[in-house]
């Protein structure tokens, strides 16, 4: 519909924002069109005192860099309380051809912040032509993650793990970069090379402290991240394990330059940890 159509059709007409010159932001343009639509904004109306609501939450997500790139993986279940609330839920999604993100804490929230964060990065490139850097990527995120402080203070906390491959490095060995957020929308480059957020964070953390290798190949990190999974899983019961009766695997997003963001099939997944679970069966150590 051009502009010349509006007010010919009144059922169908489009404000008049619609056909205003504004920035390259979607997210700027929610702001001033429909507010309420953005994730932070739907808890004001919530009468102050309230109880707090209990919905879904996401648990752990690890990421690793390797020679050449970055993954991020995630496990599948999600609680409620005490209980298994789903043993299916995907926590890591590409957002765009050169970076994905993780996502833990209130499923809802992140959930809808992650598709927002995707459209934006998509706006951003059909508006300007280019798409956005690494570090405007992830101060937008930070961004987002600000802007649901008042959910997190009533107990609808999100908390992202983003990674991306750095197209404007000039080490190509090293551009795969991680980023942490908290709460308040602090961003955080995790210069170790290796991360976890999430509720089994500390114990997937500790096991990529002792397994991760900067320059291991793309399969080696593959395997690096199931196995902190599995040890995140062994200490805590809000983080899924390797599901090999059900066929519930991780999921991985591996991040080079050749082949940008690509999600791991469920069979190379399904493959990666029958071996991890068969070398757990002889040292269950590790």
């Amino acid at each position: 519909m051009d502009q010349s159509s509006v007010g010919r059709y009144p059922g169908a007409a489009l404000p008049a924002s619609y056909f205003m010159v504004g920035n390259s932001s979607f997210t700027d343009f929610l702001a001033a069109t429909s507010p309420e639509l953005l994730p932070g904004r739907r808890v004001s109306s919530v009468p102050a005192g309230a109880e707090p609501v209990v919905g879904r939450h996401g648990t752990t997500i690890v990421a690793a860099t390797f020679s050449g790139g970055v993954l991020i993986a995630g496990d599948r279940r999600a609680t409620r309380g005490n209980l298994i609330a789903q043993r299916d839920m995907e926590k890591v999604f590409v957002v765009d051809d050169y970076s994905a993100v993780g996502i833990a804490g209130t499923a809802g929230v992140a959930l809808e912040m992650v598709r927002l964060f995707a459209v934006e990065l998509r706006h951003y490139e059909k508006i300007e032509g280019v798409p956005l850097t690494l570090d405007g990527k992830a101060n937008k995120l930070a961004g987002m993650v600000r802007g649901n402080l008042e959910g997190a203070m009533q107990g609808l906390a999100a908390v992202p793990l983003f990674v991306g491959y750095d197209l404007d490095s000039t080490e190509p060995d090293r551009a795969g970069r991680i980023v942490s957020y908290d709460v308040v929308g602090g961003r955080y480059d995790e210069m170790l090379g290796y991360y976890s957020v999430g509720s089994g964070s500390l114990f997937a953390r500790s096991s990529l402290k002792k397994l991760h290798d900067p320059m291991m190949e793309v399969d080696a990190a593959v395997r690096v991240a199931m196995e902190a999974l599995y040890d995140a899983a062994d200490d805590d019961s809000a983080t899924g394990g390797l599901d090999l009766v059900h066929q519930i695997y991780p999921v991985v997003v591996t991040v080079t330059a050749a082949d940008g963001a690509v999600r791991m099939s469920d069979e190379q997944a399904g493959q990666v940890a029958d071996l991890v679970v068969e070398t757990r069966k002889r040292k269950p150590g590790g």
